[in-house]
């Protein structure tokens, strides 16, 4: 069988560079956005490079398009060897928590933290034995040491997705399913900024490093720059 992965908000930044870099490694991949028309064009400019990318319509805090992004990828294939969460938001840069509003929490856990939980368990049964889980987190959402509080819900709901990054190593690790979290690191994308010090394809690193390495056998750990970090 065909090595297969799904990556969730990957119609740009480090999602799009990590559907490009599983394609050229010969996965078969899923590129969802919850933007349609933008995921079409990602996935079309893929296909011109001779990459096998699809684009799955999929919003990652509604459970009805995580039901039909489950069908519709099932229909498509036997197996998922690898799912990518990455799809995230950050609305709340430099602002107090006591200033936030309730819409604004609840978008953000939902998102960042509740979507990575919810699709991986849509889609626990289509991953294979010995597949990967990565969950694309921050450094933000580390508490060690003291939390961050540059941007207060964001932080908070990266250290809720790494909390569940560990409840889900637990949970699979019976199929040998590795599940690990990442910390990009400050990237140049929409989220980071240009004045971020990492490119595209250098966040994009340590992902797909837990992805395809060979040979890995950590589950339930905190990544970056493909070495372990504290929680």
């Amino acid at each position: 069988m065909k090595k297969t992965a799904l990556v969730s908000g990957a119609n740009k930044g480090i999602g799009l560079e990590i559907t490009r870099q599983l394609a050229q490694r010969a996965y078969r991949v899923f590129l969802t956005a919850r933007n349609v028309q933008r995921g079409e064009a990602a996935a079309a400019a893929l296909r011109k490079e001779g990459l096998d990318v699809e684009f799955i319509p999929l919003d990652v805090a509604d459970s009805t398009s995580i039901q039909a992004a489950r069908r519709e990828i099932g229909s498509r294939c036997e197996g998922l060897t690898v799912l990518i969460n990455n799809a995230g938001i950050l609305i709340d840069s430099n602002r107090n928590i006591l200033a936030l509003s309730e819409a604004e929490i609840r978008n953000t856990m939902n998102i960042n933290a509740l979507g990575p939980l919810f699709l991986t368990q849509a889609f626990a049964d289509l991953l294979v034995d010995g597949g990967r889980v990565v969950n694309v987190s921050s450094g933000g959402g580390a508490i060690c040491g003291g939390a961050s509080t540059w941007a207060p819900i964001y932080c908070i709901s990266k250290t809720t997705e790494n909390a569940i990054t560990m409840q889900l190593a637990h949970a699979l690790a019976d199929r040998q399913i590795l599940v690990n979290a990442v910390c990009p690191g400050w990237v140049q994308t929409d989220m980071g900024g240009s004045g971020a010090t990492r490119s595209i394809p250098e966040g994009a690193d340590t992902p797909l490093w837990l992805a395809t390495a060979e040979g890995l056998r950590e589950t339930g750990k905190f990544y970056r720059d493909r070495q372990i970090i504290s929680w």
